[in-house]
């Protein structure tokens, strides 16, 4: 991709153009001419041009590595060096080396990494911050790369209790469409000629044959555009928003949603207690994870905190509790605890969504095969129909 650059040399101002992958590789380019980067904007086609993605930095291996370097007595500067030298995908390497060139200037770490937005997340930079204050980065790496494999091992379980039933909606869909798109149209050639009164759904079925087999093209790409419209109509935030709001309304399922909410959100929440950051400093940033129904209660929750309410009351009245929950919230209260507190809420909200997940997967399997059973079995007897009514007029 191709990106112009204002840059600073001295004091000339001038643009420069490179290629490059991505923003974050296109800086990097230019700083290590010696040059100041002012902004940076990509060109080409106004038509054809895609919002670039995100660089592909793994920020969990990141922390990994960068926390078993510390440990092994190597300093962070010295760490950050190694991990750029031995990086060989080219956008991670200039990351590294971005973040390099400004420790070099004697910032530090959360100061060098706010420098790459696009792949430290706000959350990562203030845990980092915190430990800066506190002096213990390898315990803060420690806690995010602990937070973070409990995090993956939760999305894992549910995209793997999801794998069969998609599996099951995508064959069952592909053999509907088959016995639509090509067994239906030859029977409809046989029964053209048939002058014997067919059940009207027969009728409708052989109509849907002939139409495919006197405009199969037409109807393919109607077909096409209609798959397309209806992902670009998907794609709109206000109309996932309004799906969401919707699902959140189905009692089993949009609980299980809350749980999985309310247990990222008291991980999250308890992470950043721990790492020194204050309560509602932590509150506000953890925000942005939440659905908007959730987030508005967080609000009240942070209102009434500053308020001088006790938390564990704050969240039950705004509804961000379990009767579990609630109880283990006072109890981090009293002992002073409600860092590592939380964190026990966010496992034990972790094993309550496996069992759902599990139990809705059990469930929802044998209703899919029902539903795609039923579905097949109508085409075909409605095929079949016309069959046994020149059988029965012969008899």
């Amino acid at each position: 991709m191709k990106f112009e650059l204002k840059v600073a040399q001295g004091e000339e101002v001038r643009l420069l153009a490179l290629e490059a992958s991505n923003a974050v590789q296109a800086r990097a380019i230019a700083e290590s001419q010696g040059l100041s980067v002012l902004n940076v904007k990509s060109v080409g086609m106004a038509l054809f041009t895609v919002k670039s993605s995100a660089p592909k930095f793994n920020l969990m291996l990141f922390s990994q590595e960068l926390l078993a370097l510390l440990e092994s007595g190597l300093s962070l500067v010295e760490a950050i060096e190694a991990l750029a030298e031995k990086e060989q995908q080219a956008e991670s390497k200039a990351i590294l080396n971005q973040v390099m060139g400004a420790l070099f200037e004697g910032l530090p770490l959360s100061t060098a990494l706010e420098k790459v937005p696009q792949v430290f997340t706000p959350l990562y930079i203030a845990l980092i911050r915190a430990s800066e204050r506190t002096g213990d980065m390898v315990q803060a790496l420690a806690r995010h790369v602990a937070y973070q494999t409990q995090i993956d091992a939760v999305r894992k379980k549910i995209i793997t209790a999801s794998i069969y039933p998609v599996l099951l909606i995508i064959v069952g869909g592909l053999v509907v469409l088959f016995l639509l798109g090509y067994v239906v149209p030859k029977f409809s050639t046989i029964y053209e000629s048939a002058s014997t009164d067919l059940p009207w759904m027969s009728q409708l079925l052989l109509s849907w044959g002939q139409l495919l087999q006197e405009h199969g093209s037409e109807v393919f790409v109607a077909f096409i555009f209609s798959v397309l419209m209806l992902a670009l109509i998907l794609s709109r935030p206000f109309v996932r928003s309004a799906i969401m709001a919707k699902v959140w309304q189905i009692p089993a399922l949009g609980e299980t949603m809350r749980i999985y909410q309310l247990a990222r959100f008291y991980r999250t929440l308890g992470m950043l207690l721990r790492g020194g950051i204050p309560l509602v400093t932590a509150m506000s940033m953890v925000s942005s994870l939440l659905q908007p129904l959730l987030r508005a209660s967080l609000d009240k929750v942070s209102f009434d905190v500053r308020e001088g309410k006790p938390m564990s009351v704050a969240m039950e009245q705004h509804g961000m509790t379990t009767s579990i929950s609630i109880r283990m919230l006072r109890v981090g209260e009293r002992t002073g605890q409600m860092g590592e507190m939380m964190e026990r809420i966010g496992a034990f909200y972790d094993e309550e969504i496996g069992r759902k997940v599990e139990w809705l997967t059990k469930l929802l399997e044998p209703i899919l095969m029902i539903i795609i059973g039923l579905v097949v079995g109508l085409v075909v007897v409605l095929m079949y129909m016309p069959i046994f009514e020149l059988a029965g007029n012969i008899q």
